[in-house]
């Protein structure tokens, strides 16, 4: 094989090695790991306590890799426009990221990104993301792209992850919405 053609071979073997997320997320059916961080709503400080949430109802704890980077601002946004549907069902929709913490008051207040609709929460050091098995592999100081519905009863409902941003609100509108069934 040519010199050049290796190099090229190996820079995307190395990519998509790089960009890997680790499949380990929690199953369906195991009892999520409660969690109390620091969140932002509006880009106003507050609390976010995972047990309080589930008195409500549903809660889905989205994990992101880093806030105003291009795929999780889709993503925020596809959960800010759908955040009436999530409500409508009694759902909570928490974001979850170990990644820019520093920009997550305004990550959480500006209008292509979350508009104010829903938190976001601190997870300094992915320490709330490895409970969850949700670390990217070649990166385990960042969260992956996992979705997760946590039922009332505190268990795992439905897990979706992919790095891809698009699917995460239909699936886990979809395992909410199925709760009611």
């Amino acid at each position: 094989m040519k010199p050049l053609l290796k190099l090229a071979a190996f820079a995307i073997v190395a990519t998509i090695a790089l960009a890997a997320p680790s499949f380990a997320a929690l199953k369906v059916g195991a009892k999520a790991p409660d969690f109390s961080a620091s969140a932002f709503l509006a880009g106003e400080p507050f609390t976010f306590k995972l047990a309080d949430a589930l008195k409500k109802g549903p809660v889905v704890v989205y994990f992101f890799p880093a806030a105003h980077t291009s795929g999780c601002n889709v993503e925020a946004h596809l959960f800010s426009a759908a955040i009436g549907d999530f409500k409508a069902n009694n759902a909570t929709v928490i974001g979850v990221t170990a990644g820019n913490i520093d920009e997550l008051a305004d990550f959480s207040k500006e209008t292509e990104h979350c508009s104010g609709k829903f938190p976001v929460a601190a997870d300094p050091g992915a320490t709330i993301a490895q409970q969850y098995d949700s670390t990217l592999t070649l990166r385990p100081g960042w969260s992956n792209r996992t979705s997760y519905v946590i039922g009332t009863d505190g268990k795992i409902v439905h897990v979706y992850s992919d790095l891809n941003p698009n699917e995460h609100v239909k699936q886990t509108l979809d395992a909410v919405k199925a709760l009611k069934k």
